[in-house]
């Protein structure tokens, strides 16, 4: 009775393994700091009629991918593997249906680092700003910044101190500079990124302006309208002169002319008395 059970226990099993279908097997599983690759995936033992299938990177479709076909056997060809190329790459077999079956392939490398602006400006005094971004699989699990001193040297910066503040996520880490000094705090700083599979760094200028900065835009209105009222000024003194001068010729002219008049009459009359 118990070799029956036994053999009974057996069939079940080896049905069981009989029965799996629609399995997609991925060739190779993952791919680390390689140059290049080719990704394949099998669909085994399927049980139903692929209508199309197609590869994506990150769960969003590679659109020159899509093709309508019933192959059960597709690749990706990764020509030049950057950074910026890791990531999960999944192989979809889309059912009559509309369902799919997929699976996975890593893609792993190097972190890609970022940053948002080459140059930041800060007002002396305020706080300063810096941030970096990293593309990639996997994500950075460990960021570091440093200043760069005058030799080229990297200073490393330690976080939580009355002077810089770091606050980091995988996607993004970002410098606080407290209290900005001109003659401390001006100049380049790095950010780096490690996750596990190599490190990368930017690089970013902090400019820091004076807090007379502001003001520097009304002196110089202020100082225009200052050489402009001083322009007028001397205009109008060296013009004055010229102008009483036209006014005496102009005066005089007509007291000659009454003269002259008075004794045309004059003559005039006498004649007419003889």
């Amino acid at each position: 009775m118990a070799f029956f059970w036994l053999f009974g226990a057996l069939l079940v099993c080896l049905n069981g393994v009989s029965a799996e279908t629609d399995v997609v097997i991925a060739h190779p599983s993952a791919v680390i700091n390689e140059s290049s690759a080719v990704l394949t995936c099998n669909l085994t033992n399927p049980t139903f009629e692929v209508k199309k299938h197609y590869w994506a990177k990150n769960g969003k479709a590679i659109e020159n991918t899509k093709e309508d076909s019933s192959a059960t056997v597709i690749e990706l060809t990764l020509e030049k593997i950057e950074p910026i190329t890791g990531g999960l790459y999944d192989c979809v077999f889309v059912k009559e249906d509309g369902s799919e079956v997929k699976n996975t392939v890593e893609v792993k490398t190097s972190p890609h680092v970022y940053t948002y602006k080459h140059s930041e400006h800060g007002n002396e005094g305020d706080k300063g700003v810096l941030s970096c971004g990293s593309h990639g699989y996997p994500l950075p699990i460990d960021w570091k910044w440093f200043k760069m001193s005058e030799d080229g040297t990297k200073v490393a910066i330690l976080n939580g101190t009355d002077k810089y503040d770091i606050q980091s996520t995988p996607e993004k880490t970002t410098l606080y500079i407290l209290d900005l000094d001109i003659e401390k705090d001006v100049g380049h700083y790095r950010c780096l990124g490690e996750n596990g599979f190599g490190v990368a760094d930017k690089e970013i200028q902090l400019r820091v302006r004076s807090r007379l900065a502001a003001l520097w835009p009304f002196l110089g209105i202020v100082v225009e309208v200052i050489i402009l009222i001083a322009i007028i000024f001397i205009y109008e003194k060296r013009r004055k002169p010229d102008e009483i001068n036209d006014d005496d010729d102009s005066g005089a002219a007509p007291l000659k002319n009454d003269s002259a008049t008075n004794h045309k009459d004059k003559n005039v009359r006498q004649r007419n008395s003889n």
